[in-house]
C-alpha cells in the first residue's frame, strides 16, 4: 500500500495520469491502478519501469518500506 501511495504521489506531482504512466512504462493502465491501490505487489523488473517513467531513483520509491 505504502509503495502504490508513493507511484501515486510522484505521478500527480508531475501531472500524469495512470494511462499516461502505464503508456511510458510499458504497463497496463489497469496494472498501475492495481499497483497504486495496493492489491499488487509488483516484480522488480516493473518498480523499475515505473521509476524511469516517473524519472526519480527505484529506491525512492521503496526506501524504508516497512514489510
Amino acid at each position: 500500500m505504502a509503495f502504490g501511495k508513493r507511484v501515486r504521489e510522484k505521478r500527480e506531482a508531475l501531472g500524469m495520469s495512470q494511462e499516461a504512466l502505464a503508456a511510458s512504462a510499458g504497463l497496463h493502465r489497469t496494472y498501475v491502478g492495481t499497483v497504486e491501490r495496493g492489491e499488487r505487489n509488483p516484480a522488480l523488473v516493473n518498480i523499475l519501469r515505473l521509476a524511469a517513467a516517473l524519472e526519480v531513483d527505484p529506491a525512492d520509491l521503496v526506501r524504508d518500506l516497512e514489510p
